[in-house]
């Protein structure tokens, strides 16, 4: 037997590893070995090794507590899903980058986008890292092996004839504001359905986003007596059961954007129809309660399909355009009129922006000028 002194515990008491081996000369060269990673890699806790998936457990009970909610739930459907099944029985420091590779192979095999196998690589990336952070011994080869790629994006922008037939069908609804804010104003899914007429000002003609709509997942799956899984200093208001509003991922998302005339007159309207909604909703569902993300997309696809619109694929195919494209579309649509792209990053809170909030205060005349344009361009002028 041998130890080696490993700085000291919460306690304040020292931290002695031991380590074992059936011969002096074996304890030994395990001996030099310990004195050699703590040389290169700093103090750790134990020498021992622990599987990926009892490190998954640790590292995700853990990651919950800084994390927003959407980011631990993706993360941990990554790990549960891909990570652990293909290699959660392996041991962190026996990984080898074939093993990172597997990870990918069996996504690839599923039939998965490439983008979503960079997202789960980056989560395995991560926790990896962190396991080497916290003492774990992980080879520089595994953390550092290659991504599986990054592939082109698949979001496209409608064309200003395919946004012409989609509105033709969308404004001959009620809640025909909620399709105009996609394509003209580009507020994104989250913000429309977390949008309240308090952030409404009819008068000045301008809305205020500064919170989505999100379900957060329960401590306990599916249990809602466990409470909501959210990290600390995480800024939330229940709306109702597991939706809340939450404040977007960064600063530059909150932001004052003005309305098209012709919104402005949409927003009136509505509001005398709109089912009533406890928590002021502006587009709520028909009882009142969220919309939640799948009926959003539901009612966009029922759109789209109405207005026969597809979008053609690099390779050949079709599909229906995505709720978000619209977003996309929006920004197309004041690129077409020469809208310069630093007020295009303003108005669709991008947070490449500086100062965002600033900005739009002191010169709302460009931002309304430049959605205006976006709304002459489709026939919902004046």
């Amino acid at each position: 037997m041998a130890s080696i002194e490993a700085g000291w515990t919460e306690r304040g008491t020292r931290r002695r590893i031991t380590l074992k081996a059936r011969t002096e000369s074996k304890v030994r060269a395990r001996l030099e070995e310990a004195h050699g990673r703590h040389d290169a890699d700093g103090a750790t806790t134990s020498f021992a090794s622990i599987t990926v998936k009892r490190w998954a457990d640790q590292w995700l009970a853990d990651r919950q507590r800084f994390v927003r909610p959407g980011t631990f739930v993706s993360d941990r459907s990554a790990i549960h899903r891909w990570i652990v099944p293909a290699i959660g029985h392996r041991r962190l420091d026996s990984l080898a980058p074939s093993d990172i590779r597997k990870v990918a192979t069996s996504q690839e095999e599923a039939g998965l986008a490439l983008a979503t196998m960079q997202r789960t690589h980056a989560v395995l990336r991560k926790l990896l890292a962190d396991a080497f952070a916290d003492g774990h011994r992980v080879s520089h080869r595994a953390r550092e092996t290659r991504s599986p790629g990054v592939g082109p994006s698949q979001r496209q922008a409608l064309s200003v004839d395919d946004a012409m037939k989609v509105l033709t069908v969308a404004t001959a609804r009620r809640d025909a504001s909620r399709w105009v804010a996609a394509l003209v104003q580009g507020l994104r899914p989250a913000e429309a359905l977390g949008l309240t007429w308090e952030m409404v000002d009819l008068d000045a003609e301008t809305m205020t986003l500064a919170w989505q709509l999100k379900a957060l997942p329960y401590v306990e799956h599916r249990n809602p007596d466990s409470g909501f899984r959210v990290p600390r200093g995480f800024e939330s208001r229940q709306v109702h059961g597991a939706y809340h509003l939450v404040r977007p991922k960064t600063r530059s998302g909150i932001r004052v954007i003005p309305l098209v005339p012709w919104l402005a007159a949409a927003f009136s309207a509505w509001r005398v129809h709109a089912p009533a909604s406890p928590a002021g909703l502006v587009w709520p569902r028909g009882d009142g309660s969220p919309r939640s993300a799948e009926f959003d997309r539901s009612e966009w696809y029922n759109i789209a399909e109405q207005a026969k619109v597809t979008v053609t694929l690099p390779d050949g195919r079709t599909r229906r355009p995505l709720l978000y494209e619209a977003r996309h579309t929006a920004a197309t649509l004041m690129l077409a009129n020469g809208i310069d792209e630093t007020t295009i990053k303003a108005v669709l809170g991008h947070s490449s922006v500086l100062s965002t909030q600033a900005y739009l205060h002191t010169d709302r005349t460009r931002t309304r000028e430049a959605l205006a344009a976006s709304a002459e361009i489709v026939g919902l002028g004046r």
